[in-house]
């Protein structure tokens, strides 16, 4: 079964994705209006055998489906597989351990087709401290880090610094000479997980040329009951308020079927998870059945977050910066047409 296409609806990307790459999970996506996902391609543990073994076994899994999914390196194909009607899906990382003990191999993940990386993930590596790092502090960008900013931007990698913590997120922005992302972060000052980033961050980015994605994850968006796509929207608003309008994207990580049982959901993400002070202060209410905020527990349901900001006043132009206009902007500039 395929979707009957729409030449004419708007090219949508999705910031930050981990869903299955599966016919049905496509099929959902494209209902949902998305053109093209930036998909964890290799999971944040990845060291470099399993990073490359994931890229395998994600073209393997792509290319039994050409009719619905296609891998996609530059703006071009993100735009020819948005004009054929199928989900493009941009490679990227969340963490950047498979290239710890030499960043001259972030040129071979390139050459692989990856084209978004985060430094870091929660935790603390050889290039800086995570979002969710407590032991003894977030002490900023380390010198390997530099290094490797240098190899990413050499190679055209677009950065993204969504799980890097305060410090280390603000040492990567000063050193950087081209825009770099949060692909998926909301507002801190409406939430303050440690996930999250201040204005401060929120304006640096922007100054940098770069856009913070609005998420979708309840853990990023309230505490205290099931958020709502009104909670996204409020999120979406500040955003634009504190970065302007040509600085802001969507970064669903909205988590459909991942992970696939209740057990591993518990173990990685639940109240007693690996990440307590990003998930220990969920109230009662967040379960596995209810990790998803409501209104958007799937891809599907994409759609219904433009209708909620058309209702807050925003214009078509205004959406269809947020929608793909400032991704492709960014990526045009760092990777080329």
């Amino acid at each position: 079964m395929t979707l009957a296409h729409n030449p004419s609806r708007p090219l949508v990307i999705d910031g930050l994705n981990c869903a299955a790459v599966t016919r049905e999970q496509m099929l959902r996506t494209l209902e949902g209006g998305v053109s093209a996902i930036n998909l964890t391609a290799t999971r944040p543990q990845a060291g470099l055998h399993d990073g490359l073994l994931q890229l395998q076994q994600l073209r393997q899994a792509v290319a039994t489906m050409p009719d619905v999914a296609r891998i996609v390196t530059s703006v071009a194909e993100i735009k020819a597989a948005h004009t054929d009607g199928v989900v493009g899906i941009i490679i990227g990382a969340q963490n950047s351990l498979m290239v710890e003990g030499d960043v001259t191999l972030l040129a071979t993940f390139a050459r692989l087709g990856m084209r978004i990386m985060q430094p870091t993930y929660n935790e603390r590596n050889a290039f800086g401290y995570g979002a969710s790092f407590v032991n003894d502090g977030d002490r900023g960008i380390t010198e390997a880090g530099r290094a490797w900013l240098a190899e990413a931007e050499a190679n055209r990698i677009v950065v993204d610094l969504s799980h890097s913590g305060m410090t280390t997120s603000a040492g990567f922005i000063a050193a950087a000479a081209r825009p770099l992302v949060f692909s998926h972060a909301n507002a801190y000052v409406l939430h303050p997980s440690p996930r999250n980033k201040t204005d401060a961050l929120i304006r640096a980015v922007a100054e940098k040329g770069g856009l913070t994605g609005a998420v979708a994850w309840p853990p990023l968006l309230r505490f205290d009951v099931m958020p709502t796509i009104e909670d996204v929207a409020d999120h979406f608003m500040h955003l634009i308020k504190v970065g302007g309008i040509e600085h802001v994207g969507f970064g669903g990580d909205i988590p459909e079927g991942f992970p696939p049982d209740e057990a591993k959901w518990k173990k990685m993400w639940g109240q007693d998870g690996i990440y307590p002070n990003v998930t220990g202060p969920m109230g009662d209410w967040y379960t596995y059945e209810t990790r998803a905020t409501d209104g958007l527990s799937s891809m599907a349901q994409v759609k219904h977050i433009w209708d909620r900001l058309k209702a807050r006043g925003l214009s078509e132009s205004d959406l269809d910066k947020i929608m793909s206009g400032n991704w492709i902007r960014i990526m045009t500039e760092i990777w080329g047409s």
